[in-house]
Protein backbone atom coordinates (compact mmCIF):
# COMPACT_ATOMS: atom_id res chain seq x y z
CA UNK A 1 0.00 0.00 0.00
CA UNK A 2 2.85 2.36 0.79
CA UNK A 3 4.43 1.74 -2.61
CA UNK A 4 1.10 2.44 -4.30
CA UNK A 5 0.81 5.82 -2.58
CA UNK A 6 4.40 6.72 -3.55
CA UNK A 7 3.70 5.80 -7.15
CA UNK A 8 0.55 7.94 -7.25
CA UNK A 9 2.41 10.88 -5.64
CA UNK A 10 5.26 10.70 -8.19
CA UNK A 11 2.76 10.49 -11.05
CA UNK A 12 0.95 13.63 -9.86
CA UNK A 13 4.24 15.52 -9.42
CA UNK A 14 5.35 14.58 -12.94
CA UNK A 15 2.02 15.74 -14.37
CA UNK A 16 2.26 19.08 -12.57
CA UNK A 17 5.79 19.74 -13.78
CA UNK A 18 4.76 18.86 -17.32
CA UNK A 19 1.88 21.29 -17.18
CA UNK A 20 4.14 24.13 -15.97
CA UNK A 21 6.53 23.82 -18.88
CA UNK A 22 6.07 26.82 -21.27
CA UNK A 23 4.61 26.05 -24.62
CA UNK A 24 6.85 27.15 -27.45
CA UNK A 25 5.51 30.19 -29.35
CA UNK A 26 5.23 29.58 -33.04
CA UNK A 27 7.25 32.06 -35.03
CA UNK A 28 5.28 34.01 -37.58
CA UNK A 29 5.76 33.14 -41.19
CA UNK A 30 7.77 36.09 -42.45
CA UNK A 31 7.31 35.08 -46.05
CA UNK A 32 3.53 35.14 -45.73
CA UNK A 33 3.55 38.47 -43.85
CA UNK A 34 5.72 40.03 -46.53
CA UNK A 35 3.34 38.84 -49.23
CA UNK A 36 0.39 40.30 -47.33
CA UNK A 37 2.04 43.73 -47.16
CA UNK A 38 2.56 43.80 -50.92
CA UNK A 39 -0.51 45.64 -52.23
CA UNK A 40 -1.34 47.57 -55.37
CA UNK A 41 -0.11 51.18 -55.46
CA UNK A 42 -2.76 53.78 -54.57
CA UNK A 43 -4.78 55.19 -57.47
CA UNK A 44 -3.86 58.76 -58.37
CA UNK A 45 -6.52 60.79 -60.14
CA UNK A 46 -4.37 63.03 -62.32
CA UNK A 47 -7.37 64.82 -63.76
CA UNK A 48 -8.63 65.83 -60.33
CA UNK A 49 -5.20 67.07 -59.26
CA UNK A 50 -4.70 69.07 -62.45
CA UNK A 51 -8.20 70.54 -62.24
CA UNK A 52 -7.62 71.73 -58.68
CA UNK A 53 -4.33 73.35 -59.64
CA UNK A 54 -5.92 75.14 -62.59
CA UNK A 55 -8.88 76.25 -60.45
CA UNK A 56 -6.72 77.65 -57.66
CA UNK A 57 -4.48 79.47 -60.13
CA UNK A 58 -7.50 81.09 -61.76
CA UNK A 59 -8.75 82.25 -58.38
CA UNK A 60 -5.37 83.79 -57.59
CA UNK A 61 -5.15 85.58 -60.94
CA UNK A 62 -7.64 85.43 -63.86
CA UNK A 63 -6.25 83.57 -66.86
CA UNK A 64 -3.52 81.84 -64.88
CA UNK A 65 -5.45 78.58 -64.88
CA UNK A 66 -5.78 78.71 -68.67
CA UNK A 67 -2.04 79.25 -68.92
CA UNK A 68 -1.56 76.15 -66.75
CA UNK A 69 -3.75 74.15 -69.15
CA UNK A 70 -1.70 75.50 -72.05
CA UNK A 71 1.41 74.18 -70.31
CA UNK A 72 -0.21 70.74 -70.02
CA UNK A 73 -0.78 70.68 -73.77
CA UNK A 74 2.83 71.69 -74.43
CA UNK A 75 4.03 69.03 -72.00
CA UNK A 76 2.09 66.32 -73.83
CA UNK A 77 3.55 67.42 -77.14
CA UNK A 78 7.11 67.42 -75.83
CA UNK A 79 6.71 64.01 -74.19
CA UNK A 80 5.18 62.50 -77.31
CA UNK A 81 1.93 61.59 -75.54
CA UNK A 82 -0.04 63.21 -78.36
CA UNK A 83 0.60 63.51 -82.06
CA UNK A 84 0.90 66.79 -83.87
CA UNK A 85 1.45 70.30 -82.64
CA UNK A 86 -2.12 70.85 -81.41
CA UNK A 87 -2.13 74.34 -82.91
CA UNK A 88 -5.92 74.66 -82.83
CA UNK A 89 -6.07 73.69 -79.17
CA UNK A 90 -3.32 76.16 -78.31
CA UNK A 91 -5.06 78.97 -80.17
CA UNK A 92 -8.32 78.10 -78.46
CA UNK A 93 -6.76 78.41 -75.01
CA UNK A 94 -4.99 81.65 -75.95
CA UNK A 95 -8.30 82.97 -77.31
CA UNK A 96 -10.01 82.25 -74.01
CA UNK A 97 -7.32 84.16 -72.14
CA UNK A 98 -7.77 87.10 -74.51
CA UNK A 99 -11.54 86.97 -74.10
CA UNK A 100 -11.23 87.00 -70.31
CA UNK A 101 -9.07 90.11 -70.32
CA UNK A 102 -11.00 91.85 -73.09
CA UNK A 103 -14.30 91.24 -71.33
CA UNK A 104 -12.84 92.21 -67.97
CA UNK A 105 -11.42 95.44 -69.36
CA UNK A 106 -14.73 96.43 -70.96
CA UNK A 107 -16.64 95.68 -67.78
CA UNK A 108 -14.22 97.67 -65.63
CA UNK A 109 -14.46 100.68 -67.97
CA UNK A 110 -18.23 100.41 -68.04
CA UNK A 111 -18.39 100.24 -64.25
CA UNK A 112 -16.22 103.33 -63.91
CA UNK A 113 -18.33 105.30 -66.41
CA UNK A 114 -21.63 104.35 -64.77
CA UNK A 115 -20.33 105.24 -61.32
CA UNK A 116 -19.13 108.59 -62.65
CA UNK A 117 -22.54 109.39 -64.14
CA UNK A 118 -24.30 108.24 -60.98
CA UNK A 119 -22.23 110.59 -58.81
CA UNK A 120 -22.77 113.38 -61.35
CA UNK A 121 -26.56 113.16 -61.20
CA UNK A 122 -26.51 112.57 -57.44
CA UNK A 123 -24.46 115.74 -56.93
CA UNK A 124 -26.92 117.72 -59.04
CA UNK A 125 -29.84 116.43 -56.99
CA UNK A 126 -28.09 117.29 -53.74
CA UNK A 127 -27.33 120.81 -54.97
CA UNK A 128 -30.94 121.46 -56.00
CA UNK A 129 -32.21 120.08 -52.71
CA UNK A 130 -30.08 122.66 -50.87
CA UNK A 131 -30.90 125.59 -53.23
CA UNK A 132 -34.67 125.38 -53.62
CA UNK A 133 -34.57 123.39 -56.88
CA UNK A 134 -32.15 125.69 -58.72
CA UNK A 135 -29.66 123.96 -61.06
CA UNK A 136 -25.96 124.01 -60.32
CA UNK A 137 -24.40 126.84 -62.33
CA UNK A 138 -21.09 125.02 -62.45
CA UNK A 139 -22.72 121.82 -63.69
CA UNK A 140 -23.93 120.77 -67.14
CA UNK A 141 -27.31 119.31 -66.18
CA UNK A 142 -29.35 122.48 -66.37
CA UNK A 143 -31.40 120.99 -69.24
CA UNK A 144 -33.15 118.78 -66.68
CA UNK A 145 -35.93 121.08 -65.54
CA UNK A 146 -37.33 118.77 -62.83
CA UNK A 147 -35.79 116.60 -60.22
CA UNK A 148 -37.83 113.56 -61.25
CA UNK A 149 -35.86 113.16 -64.49
CA UNK A 150 -32.62 113.54 -62.56
CA UNK A 151 -33.72 110.86 -60.09
CA UNK A 152 -34.61 108.44 -62.90
CA UNK A 153 -31.24 108.95 -64.58
CA UNK A 154 -29.41 108.55 -61.27
CA UNK A 155 -31.19 105.27 -60.57
CA UNK A 156 -30.45 103.97 -64.07
CA UNK A 157 -26.71 104.58 -63.72
CA UNK A 158 -26.73 103.07 -60.23
CA UNK A 159 -28.46 99.94 -61.47
CA UNK A 160 -26.12 99.70 -64.44
CA UNK A 161 -23.08 99.89 -62.19
CA UNK A 162 -24.50 97.10 -60.01
CA UNK A 163 -25.20 94.91 -63.04
CA UNK A 164 -21.67 95.47 -64.34
CA UNK A 165 -20.22 94.60 -60.93
CA UNK A 166 -22.20 91.37 -60.85
CA UNK A 167 -21.00 90.61 -64.38
CA UNK A 168 -17.41 91.10 -63.25
CA UNK A 169 -17.90 88.60 -60.42
CA UNK A 170 -19.55 86.20 -62.88
CA UNK A 171 -16.66 86.52 -65.33
CA UNK A 172 -14.20 85.86 -62.52
CA UNK A 173 -16.09 82.71 -61.52
CA UNK A 174 -16.49 81.59 -65.13
CA UNK A 175 -12.75 81.98 -65.63
CA UNK A 176 -12.06 79.60 -62.72
CA UNK A 177 -14.77 77.15 -63.80
CA UNK A 178 -13.47 77.01 -67.36
CA UNK A 179 -9.95 76.27 -66.15
CA UNK A 180 -11.22 73.50 -63.88
CA UNK A 181 -13.40 71.81 -66.51
CA UNK A 182 -10.73 72.05 -69.24
CA UNK A 183 -8.08 70.45 -67.03
CA UNK A 184 -10.50 67.74 -65.87
CA UNK A 185 -11.64 66.84 -69.37
CA UNK A 186 -8.05 66.61 -70.57
CA UNK A 187 -7.59 63.44 -68.51
CA UNK A 188 -11.09 62.12 -69.22
CA UNK A 189 -10.62 59.10 -71.45
CA UNK A 190 -13.39 57.31 -73.34
CA UNK A 191 -12.49 53.84 -74.50
CA UNK A 192 -12.95 53.02 -78.17
CA UNK A 193 -15.25 50.14 -77.26
CA UNK A 194 -17.90 52.63 -76.19
CA UNK A 195 -20.73 52.62 -78.69
CA UNK A 196 -24.37 53.46 -79.17
CA UNK A 197 -27.07 51.73 -81.17
CA UNK A 198 -30.54 53.01 -82.07
CA UNK A 199 -33.15 50.51 -83.24
CA UNK A 200 -36.93 50.51 -83.63
CA UNK A 201 -38.89 48.79 -80.89
CA UNK A 202 -42.31 48.55 -79.23
CA UNK A 203 -43.39 49.19 -75.68
CA UNK A 204 -46.46 47.93 -73.90
CA UNK A 205 -49.19 50.42 -73.21
CA UNK A 206 -52.66 50.45 -71.75
CA UNK A 207 -55.71 49.97 -73.92
CA UNK A 208 -57.16 53.41 -73.25
CA UNK A 209 -56.76 54.45 -76.87
CA UNK A 210 -57.30 51.01 -78.35
CA UNK A 211 -53.60 50.14 -78.74
CA UNK A 212 -51.72 47.48 -76.81
CA UNK A 213 -48.26 48.45 -78.08
CA UNK A 214 -46.72 51.75 -79.06
CA UNK A 215 -43.84 52.08 -81.54
CA UNK A 216 -40.67 53.56 -80.08
CA UNK A 217 -36.92 53.76 -80.48
CA UNK A 218 -34.55 51.59 -78.45
CA UNK A 219 -31.27 53.22 -77.42
CA UNK A 220 -28.50 50.82 -76.41
CA UNK A 221 -25.07 51.81 -75.05
CA UNK A 222 -22.13 49.43 -75.38
CA UNK A 223 -19.56 49.88 -72.62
Amino acid sequence: MRYLLVAIFMLMAFTQVKAQQPVGVKKPDTATSKLDTLSAPPYINEGKIAARKAFHRSLIFPGLGQMYNYGLVVKDIQSGAVKGKKVAQKLYIIGKIGAIYAGGTMLVLSYGENRHQYKRFLGELQYRAEHNGLPDPDGDLSQYTNTEALTVAKNIFKRNSQVVLISLVGLYGLNALDAYVTARLKFFNIDRSLGMKVAPSFINSNSMYGFNTVPSLKLTFRL
